[in-house]
């Protein structure tokens, strides 16, 4: 699915990363570990094409991403990718169903289908009686749960995971585990998490260890 190729990413002076390829395939869930500051964050948003490399490509099935820009990139993340951050990210204001629905009604879909869409996912979730609820109503599990059902709201293929258990308990950090697995067999998904949990890591079908920069 992904071929990164001898990808280089320069702040400045400083070289983050300095000529990492890696191939992710189709269903493959792969985390990336390392030490702070080793470069984890920044390939990921490369693959992601929320930063560009330096250098280097990044093939998703076999068409280079690195240099959309604009509507084809817009259009290539809404319809591929999914995000999960440490932090849930959620607007206060919103119900979890609200947030949930929110990028399919930026998509252009309507509110009876974003909400339908939305409620299927929240359900599967597990947050059939947490639906109405803010933010700040929420566990933070519970919030975790709401901000994937908002990355899997455009059906994608890929979700990018940065720290998706790091703000949470060791319980609410093992069902977060148990779900990935779960959905990727669910709805034909693959992933890439960057984690620092080692539980996460190995559990996963493949751990990649970057270390200054490089791949270990």
């Amino acid at each position: 699915m992904i071929s990164c190729i001898e990808l280089r990413k320069q702040y400045g002076q400083l070289e983050v990363l300095k000529g990492v390829s890696l191939d992710v395939h189709e269903r493959e869930i792969i985390s990336i570990t390392g030490e702070s500051g080793a470069g984890k964050s920044t390939l990921l948003h490369l693959i992601g094409t929320l930063d560009r490399p330096t250098s280097g490509q990044v093939l998703f099935r076999g068409d280079d991403i690195s240099k959309l820009t604009g509507k084809k990139l817009s259009a290539f993340r809404n319809q591929n990718l999914g995000f999960i951050f440490q932090f849930h990210q959620l607007v206060p204001e919103l119900t979890a169903i609200e947030n949930a629905f929110l990028p399919r009604l930026i998509s252009g879909d309507s509110r009876s289908a974003a909400e339908k869409s939305a409620k299927e996912m929240l359900d599967y979730l597990g947050l059939t009686d947490r639906m109405n609820h803010r933010p700040s109503e929420l566990s933070g599990g519970e919030q975790q749960r709401v901000s994937i059902a908002r990355a899997l709201s455009m059906r994608p293929s890929l979700i990018l995971a940065d720290e998706p258990t790091g703000n949470l308990d060791t319980k609410n950090a093992k069902l977060i585990h148990e779900l990935f697995f779960k959905m990727r067999d669910d709805f034909n998904l693959t992933f890439i998490i960057v984690t620092h949990n080692q539980e996460l890591a190995k559990l996963s079908d493949r751990q990649v260890v970057i270390v200054d920069g490089v791949l270990d």
